[in-house]
């Protein structure tokens, strides 16, 4: 199962500011002991909002706002994300409980959701014909 741990924006974090040191150490061992279990698939920190655009489609227009950051906290921006693959919901729950949390910068939030497996993925035809290529020319090495 996949899970996405979705650390909230703060008042720091939207203010550029980075954490202190012993946080940072103490963050990236965290994810070093995920990947090195085989559970962390992608970890990404976002910039600040201010440097961001959001695009509101309503139903009384045909075209879309769009709007420049910075946008307010309060909205459930996001900081930073982890994609991790586990065996069980509880397995997730505690991974983000082990999660090191930052002592300044005010309130800290994570949240966990699932993602919904994809009953096929969506591939690019031409991997498809690269693959079959590979394989080809790996079936002529062993019969050489």
């Amino acid at each position: 199962m996949r899970f996405l741990l979705i650390i909230k924006a703060t008042e720091y974090s939207e203010a550029g500011l980075t954490d202190n040191k012993d946080f940072r150490e103490a963050f990236t061992s965290y994810k070093e002991s995920l990947a090195k279990k085989g559970a962390l698939l992608a970890d990404e920190k976002l910039l600040p909002s201010s440097t961001g655009l959001r695009i509101t489609y309503s139903k009384k227009e045909e075209k879309p706002q769009v709007l420049a950051g910075p946008f307010p906290i309060n909205q459930g921006l996001i900081m930073e994300y982890l994609l991790i693959h586990v065996s069980t919901e509880e397995e997730a729950l505690n991974c983000a409980l082990r999660m090191p949390v930052p002592k300044l910068g005010g309130q800290y939030e994570i949240e966990m959701r699932k993602l919904q497996e994809k009953s096929e993925p969506i591939q690019d035809p031409r991997i498809k014909e690269i693959e079959w290529s590979l394989q080809d020319q790996l079936n002529m090495l062993k019969n050489w």
